[in-house]
């Protein structure tokens, strides 16, 4: 069984990137017919700390994290750097999305509420952005992939799915935001979704 460490922390990042990867093919190079991967976290192999994401770009923050990971465990790891943009905020919060403010999701997205406040919804237009990195330790090569949702922010919140600024951000094909969209539904639309469907395909040819 080759084992597959997904460097996060966050617990409901894990689970939607595990329902991603659910029934993935089993590994083609190991044994007879194949050995199936085995998916980890960061908590679950003992690791209680983060990278310092020094990166001035979500590639280079995602390719950090995958590679110390990687060579702290010696697996396969993949790492993923996210976040929104926001058009009229010069693409702030960007890659300090998760930093924005210290505190709670609620308390990021309600400060975001805040410095978009008085702009006019047509001009409130952003995009979730993600980029998967995946290390390999026994070949030192690294691939990415990214995953990109537009929308754009509400001036109020609502739903009590998902985490970060989802409460506020409107999709509008959907006509939803990504708060009131199921786990299934957001992994088939979102920039994540959409980051790791790719990695899955590229692990599917290791």
């Amino acid at each position: 069984m080759r084992k597959i460490l997904i460097a996060t922390q966050n617990q409901g990042k894990l689970k939607e990137i595990k329902k991603i990867f659910k029934g993935l093919p089993p590994h083609q190079k190991f044994g007879s017919g194949g050995e199936p991967f085995k998916i980890y976290g960061l908590k679950e192999m003992g690791i209680d700390f983060d990278v310092e994401e020094t990166g001035k770009t979500f590639k280079a923050n995602a390719i950090l994290k995958a590679r110390t990971y990687s060579k702290l465990t010696g697996l396969l790891t993949l790492a993923e750097d996210a976040g929104l943009e926001v058009d009229v905020l010069g693409g702030a919060p960007g890659i300090y999305s998760a930093r924005y403010c210290s505190g709670t999701d609620e308390d990021r997205y309600r400060l975001l509420l805040k410095n978009l406040a008085g702009v006019p919804i047509k001009k409130r237009t952003a995009r979730f952005k993600a980029i998967v990195a995946i290390f390999d330790p026994k070949t030192s090569k690294i691939k990415t992939c990214q995953g990109v949702l537009e929308g754009r922010i509400t001036t109020k919140p609502k739903g009590k799915h998902g985490f970060g600024y989802d409460p506020t951000f409107y999709v509008p094909e959907l006509k939803k935001r990504t708060a009131e969209l199921t786990t299934e539904e957001k992994n088939k639309v979102s920039h994540r979704g959409k980051a790791w469907q790719k990695a899955r395909k590229i692990l599917e040819l290791f």
